[in-house]
């Protein structure tokens, strides 16, 4: 979260610094990454400080003049489309990834008509769109609205994560020689840890000077996909064949995490490939999508009034499509693509997102325009929209992020207090069922070192996982034992206390570790590898905290560089079965003829 001061350069470094820790990409928070120079395996200059470090956003642009009451809600032109989050994380497949990460942009601000809350069954979302005001308050009340728990036990997620990665898969079938980590977890520990590349997937070609979003990665039994440019592709996750592809008519802009378990999720594109003389489409189209037939089910759009709009986020929770943005939103059936129920038009509140998985979460904000904005974080029924609880956030704190829906954590940066850009200042443990506050936990940016994008990626938390009524999240990098060394660990805050359970992970000499998602009651989680070794997959036991090797990847330079490409803010990291996949969220073209750049990086124990 906030820099320490640098440390001196190391006493050994490797020659032109390879291997050293890198700087996310220019551009700030979410911005494309740019490959290594003279192509995968070529070493780096040290940039910066190393990982571990906060990034500073880019600045943002002054919110717009609202147009009148009634006037149609114009969608500004964005910049490409991208997310590289994750938040709530599956526990069992499939798992997907959905949230990258984007310069946050504000939306037009039309005055708001005074209204009554609540939504109503099918038809088209009228949302107004929000002005926004900073201001630092202290913590709101709960509020009971329904006795109903509006648990879903078709979603596939009973526990959460959020590091740069979202998961890995359920895997029964064990790895020769190995046995299971403890605590429940279901990944197996092989008889040799050590890793192979499995398979690199080339990164999709792209015109000079522009980008394309490759958002999204999910992994079932039987496949890996990840998006493309303009498409969404399915692996076979052994030998990285191409299984099959799904065709779209523009560039994935967002991509749901969660799925079904008949491996069904959902994902939103641009109508259209983005040109030079319109840069973007806008993401209007939301559509289901089933990963084990390689199809899409249906797509759909929403309307404000015959104006198609924007959509800023997508979930799946149940058998429940949720998207939403700044604009309007709707729900929708997963296999039919039939309207389930939207936003009121008369509101005087607009969700601004929502997060999906065990619960379905609404991140409303509701007040007049001109006046101090209120967020209510709403746990509702997936298929009929019904309030069953909220608590509201105290006047004036801007954004919120899920961080999990169950059981319901929400991270904001009260008054701007983080001041790095990462989103966290404070953790807000709720009861779903009550909508009572339970604990208010304290993150502060110079000690820990999460990021959320609550602006317009509801879900879109990195570096953190939520299990056994517990938030596991990492410290910043701080000098190790050895000369000039750099390390970190993993602390667990207790969601009902609110107090550090003394629990800790330490990521070992020149690693920095960050958690991935839960394994039943273990945490899994990965370390950022120092420039002389390879990555690894951890999974620490939830009681003593002992750490237990799942996979190292090679140390060997060309796919130490290639790991190091994609750290876990701002890659797709997925694991499960012995195997790990590691993908980007941007494509460019590289600047020189002999460079080359991968969309996706599988290893494999077996």
């Amino acid at each position: 979260m906030s820099q320490p001061p640098p440390p001196p350069p190391p006493n050994e470094p490797p020659k032109d610094g390879f291997g050293a820790p890198q700087d996310p990409p220019p551009g700030g928070f979410g911005a494309p990454q740019t490959p290594p120079p003279g192509g995968f395996g070529a070493p780096q200059p040290p940039q910066g400080p190393g990982y571990g470090y906060p990034q500073t956003p880019p600045p943002q642009s002054p919110p717009q003049s609202p147009p009148g009451y009634g006037y149609p809600v114009q969608q500004p032109a964005q910049p490409p489309h991208g997310y590289g989050y994750p938040g709530q994380q599956p526990a069992q497949p499939p798992y997907g990834y959905g949230y990258p990460q984007q310069p946050p942009t504000y939306p037009m601000q039309p005055q708001v008509p005074q209204g009554g809350g609540g939504r109503k069954m099918s038809g088209q979302a009228v949302i107004i769109v929000a002005a926004v005001v900073a201001v630092a308050l202290i913590i709101g009340g709960g509020v009971l609205y329904a006795t109903s728990s509006g648990k879903d036990d078709n979603s596939k997620n009973n526990s959460s994560g959020t590091g740069g990665g979202t998961g890995g898969k359920k895997d029964n079938s064990g790895t020769g020689g190995g046995g299971t980590t403890g605590s429940n977890g279901e990944e197996k520990v092989p008889a040799d840890t050590s890793s192979k590349v499995l398979f690199q997937v080339p990164a999709p070609s792209v015109a000079a000077g522009s980008s394309a979003t490759t958002v999204g990665s999910w992994l079932t039994d039987k496949v890996y996909a990840k998006s493309g440019n303009a498409e969404v592709d399915g692996y076979d996750p052994d030998s990285g064949a191409k299984l099959w592809t799904i065709k779209l008519p523009g560039p994935v802009c967002s991509a749901s995490r969660h799925a079904t378990d008949s491996d069904r999720t959902a994902i939103v594109y641009e109508p259209a490939m983005p040109t030079k003389a319109q840069p973007s489409h806008g993401c209007s189209e939301v559509a289901a999508l089933d990963l084990a037939a390689g199809k899409e089910l249906w797509a759909k759009s929403v309307k404000s009034g015959d104006q198609k709009i924007s959509l800023d986020n997508v979930t799946v929770s149940g058998d429940t499509v949720a998207t939403g943005s700044t604009s309007g939103g709707a729900a929708f059936d997963i296999s039919t693509g039939k309207a389930l129920w939207s936003p009121k038009p008369t509101d005087s509140c607009y969700d601004a997102g929502y997060a999906g998985g065990a619960k379905l979460v609404a991140v409303r904000k509701c007040g007049a325009y001109g006046s101090t904005r209120q967020l209510h974080i709403q746990t509702i029924d997936p298929k009929s929209g019904k309030v069953i609880s909220e608590y509201k956030m105290s006047p004036g704190i801007e954004y919120a992020s899920v961080v999990s829906t169950d059981p319901l954590v929400v991270a904001a940066d009260v008054g701007d207090t983080a001041g790095d850009g990462s989103g966290i200042s404070d953790f807000f443990s709720i009861d779903n069922r009550t909508g009572r506050l339970r604990t208010r936990i304290s993150a502060p940016g110079k000690t820990y070192a999460a990021k959320c994008d609550g602006i317009s990626k509801t879900e879109a938390c990195m570096m953190l996982a939520v299990g056994n009524d517990k938030l596991y999240i990492p410290t910043e990098e701080h000098d190790g034992t050895g000369q000039y060394s750099r390390t970190n660990e993993i602390v667990a805050f207790d969601l009902g206390t609110g107090k550090q359970t003394g629990q800790r992970a330490n990521a070992g000499d020149g690693y920095t570790i960050s958690p991935l998602r839960m394994d039943g009651a273990n945490i899994l989680a990965y370390k950022r590898p120092p420039y002389d070794k390879g990555g690894q997959i951890v999974s620490i036991d939830a009681t003593t905290f002992k750490e237990t090797k799942l996979l190292e990847n090679p140390a060997t330079r060309s796919v130490r560089d290639a790991e190091t490409s994609m750290l876990p803010e701002y890659a797709e990291i997925l694991y499960g079965g012995g195997r790990l996949y590691m993908s980007a969220v941007y494509a460019h073209k590289p600047t020189g003829t002999d460079e080359k750049e991968y969309l996706a990086i599988a290893f494999g124990t077996r």
